[in-house]
């Protein structure tokens, strides 16, 4: 059952204001500092979101507390965060907003943001899911795995995140393992989210994974579940794009062996 419940107007919203409020309900929080923190950035990150991004004018929130675990749900009635993704950044379909999202240093307005408050959210809750536009994105940190599928959700976004009140896991070490110097230099996307299917044969499929990878000083490619990659993918991304882009380091992650030997086929021989 929820401890608090509250519709709010968008306009003028300020989402540390609403956070204090919320957070009065939550007593069990201020003994435990590691959820506290985890909660309050996801919390503000998620509902700044809906206030900058959605074009919407009202949001639900909702938060509790059950079995020892913390759970929020922000919903927004603005246009959905995965078709504002994809008209902005003129990708082919939603499923390519997903994939981007899993980038970071990725904002359409990036005058006022940076990118970096949906990628470090999914990271530093134990389960995460977006719901826009008919589809879900789920994040589960706790069994490192993702999922892709359809949501009821079609009108706005709703984002549901969950945090044990137990949890061991820092948000600066979360921010650490991304970061260098200080600066968000690190990125791991998962090239399974950028077609349907698990097979990347395209230079235009190397392609559009690579938009925006020359951000980050190094970029893990995450190749978990991806049966096959052609010879036209790999020579685009670690030839072409990296002859382009030698400040960037690219490295290929969790392979398995057929496409391990066409990744190695075809990086350049020194």
């Amino acid at each position: 059952m929820p401890r608090s419940r509250q519709r709010l107007d968008l306009a003028d919203l300020a989402e540390d204001l609403v956070w204090r409020d919320v957070r009065l309900t939550l007593g069990e929080l201020e003994s435990l500092p590691g959820a506290r923190v985890i909660a309050g950035y996801a919390f503000t990150e998620i509902l700044n979101n809906a206030i900058d991004h959605s074009s919407g004018y009202h949001v639900d929130v909702q938060v509790g507390i059950d079995g020892g675990v913390l759970w929020i749900e922000i919903a927004d009635d603005g246009v959905g965060t995965l078709a504002h993704l994809r008209d902005s950044f003129e990708l082919p379909d939603l499923f390519a907003s997903i994939a981007e999202l899993t980038k970071g240093k990725r904002t359409t307005m990036s005058e006022a943001h940076t990118g970096e408050g949906i990628f470090f959210t999914s990271k530093a809750v134990d389960t995460f899911e977006l719901a826009s536009n008919g589809l879900r994105w789920f994040v589960d940190n706790l069994r490192d795995d993702i999922g892709v599928g359809i949501s009821e959700v079609v009108t706005g976004t709703t984002v549901r995140l969950a945090i044990a009140l137990a949890t061991e896991r820092h948000l600066a070490e979360v921010f650490a393992e991304f970061t260098t110097n200080h600066e968000f230099a690190r990125s791991r996307p998962v090239i399974e989210l950028f077609e349907i299917g698990s097979e990347f044969v395209s230079r235009s499929e190397a392609k559009r994974l690579a938009v925006g990878l020359e951000e980050f000083d190094q970029v893990e490619l995450d190749f978990d579940r991806v049966d096959m990659v052609g010879q036209g993918f790999v020579d685009e991304l670690f030839r072409v794009w990296a002859n382009e882009h030698p400040s960037t380091e690219l490295i290929p992650v969790r392979m398995n062996p057929a496409v391990a030997f066409m990744v190695e086929r075809g990086l350049p021989r020194r």
